[in-house]
């Protein structure tokens, strides 16, 4: 016997309590609303499928470029300067981000509505959600500056301290959730079941982007200190 289970663990008497998860009869779950939200939407529409491509595509090339540029330094001698190259990239991504957005808004039109989203409570949250989002975006914008926020540390162009204030003391990503927040808010407003899927893809693109791009950018700030202790 483990020495929790000699103290009386609540977690252990909780589950003899009830029976264990084993003795869930799961027949009785209710499945009539996940079943209701999936008749609402089809994953093999081709405006669905366009959205989920630019979702993922768009954290996928500029990290690409980015660490490419990093190791080569192509793009920067190609423009002939570092912040040309980076505000050429950055141009590019808001582009990208603009079709994406666009993409997104279309699979949300095509697809019908579920009755049991719209509702005036849930559409103020999308509101609310938006305004969230986009000021999150905003002030994170203003606090990194264009090259900051479009990947500069990639091409040499490196802050000289570490952004702390709001909204970076809120969250460590505040421009990704931010626009996760939008989407979310999108599909409240529109109370489009397949909004909230395409909400979910963005939320895992923009977690998997995050786990390539912070230890990198690290690792890109301690080359930088170490240099400066060597000279």
């Amino acid at each position: 016997m483990s020495a929790a289970a000699a103290v009386g663990d609540p977690r252990t008497e909780l589950l003899d309590c009830c029976g264990g998860l084993n003795n869930v009869d799961y027949s009785k779950v209710d499945l009539a609303p996940m079943e209701e939200l999936l008749k609402r939407i089809n994953f093999k529409d081709s405006g669905f499928c366009l959205a989920v491509i630019a979702i993922i595509f768009n954290p996928l090339f500029w990290n690409l470029v980015a660490r490419w540029e990093h190791r080569t330094r192509r793009l920067s001698r190609l423009f002939g300067s570092p912040h040309l190259a980076c505000y050429c990239l950055g141009f590019v991504i808001i582009l990208l981000n603009v079709y994406r957005s666009h993409s997104v808004t279309v699979a949300m039109k095509a697809q019908p509505r579920w009755d049991a989203m719209d509702q005036p409570v849930i559409f103020y949250a999308g509101v609310a959600l938006m305004v969230l989002g986009t000021l999150m975006v905003v002030t994170s914008f203003l606090a990194l500056g264009f090259t900051g926020t479009f990947l500069g540390d990639y091409f040499g162009i490196l802050m000289e301290e570490k952004v702390t204030g709001f909204p970076f003391n809120v969250t460590e990503n505040p421009m990704y959730w931010g626009s996760t927040a939008n989407y979310l808010g999108l599909a409240f407003i529109g109370a489009s079941p397949i909004g909230l899927v395409l909400t979910s893809i963005v939320a895992v693109a923009y977690k998997v982007a995050i786990s390539f791009e912070g230890p990198f950018t690290e690792q890109i700030y301690q080359q930088r200190s170490r240099r400066r202790k060597l000279e």
